[in-house]
């Protein structure tokens, strides 16, 4: 049951992805635009999926604030070699493939491969119990 709820949580912040991707692209297409939307894209996934992994996969209750800031800064320190990982297959589609929507077949790939691999390091360095 975790896998498909971990599953659905992925797809979810995907969709949340690339529809800031989609927005960003509409709003601004020169320069650098794939790199701008990316970055956008990777912020609005990011706060999607801390909020429900940390609910809903990992039950962690923060005591504080500073707890719940803390969690996600080291959330988001474990995404960075995720990250790499995602924006490379991306953007490796948009150049490679002579097709517009190309890179959002690489997101989704790379995004896929990444969050599977985000739970693991989640589950060892971010969301351990200690008590």
């Amino acid at each position: 049951m975790l896998a498909i709820k971990y599953s659905i949580f992925a797809l979810i912040s995907t969709l949340f992805n690339l529809l800031f991707q989609y927005i960003s692209f509409f709003l601004y297409s020169g320069f650098a635009s794939l790199y701008l939307a990316m970055f956008i894209g990777t912020l609005a996934g990011l706060v999607v999926k801390y909020v429900l992994d940390k609910k809903f996969i990992f039950y962690h209750k923060p005591k504080d604030k500073k707890d719940d800031a803390t969690k996600f800064a080291l959330y988001s320190l474990m995404g960075v070699f995720t990250t790499i990982i995602f924006w490379g297959t991306e953007i490796a589609f948009d150049k490679i493939f002579d097709e517009q929507n190309a890179k959002y077949l690489g997101a989704v790939i790379g995004l896929s491969i990444g969050y599977i691999i985000k739970y693991f390091l989640d589950k060892k360095f971010v969301f351990i119990d200690k008590e």
